[in-house]
């Protein structure tokens, strides 16, 4: 993958009628965690650990910080939080594919200086299967 405009990656959450942009995030971050098992017994080689492939749980987790870009997408992100709804979202990796399914929203934290804008900042966490279409 060659190097991309960190603007062009997107975070999408479906609003009930289509996925729309999640507001203005300036950055954001997508990150996959697989729990390992370990099966080590006392006759394990050399007494290294050992792992059983494919049975950790997986997720995947995003974070982002920007800003409000209006009224709709402050309150889809609001209402999603307060209501603890699983929705589903996509995340768009321009010349790579996007990452889609269910997500819960488990971090909003909302900042504010007087001479400057509202920010915040999210966090998603996946609450069920997420697949990944190549572009």
């Amino acid at each position: 993958m060659a190097a991309q405009k960190g603007k062009d990656l997107l975070l999408k959450i479906h609003d009930g009628e289509a996925f729309a942009t999640v507001a203005g995030l300036r950055s954001r971050q997508i990150a996959f965690n697989t729990e390992t098992v370990d099966v080590t017994h006392a006759e394990s080689a050399g007494r290294w650990r050992e792992l059983l492939a494919g049975a950790g749980a997986k997720r995947a987790s995003i974070s982002g910080s920007g800003v409000f870009k209006d009224a709709a997408s402050d309150a889809l992100i609001r209402q999603s939080f307060f209501d603890g709804t699983v929705r589903d979202a996509q995340i768009v990796v321009p010349d790579f594919g996007t990452l889609a399914g269910p997500f819960q929203i488990t971090t909003l934290e909302i900042a504010a200086e007087h001479d400057r804008e509202v920010t915040f900042d999210i966090a998603l966490e996946s609450a069920g299967e997420i697949t990944f279409t190549a572009l």
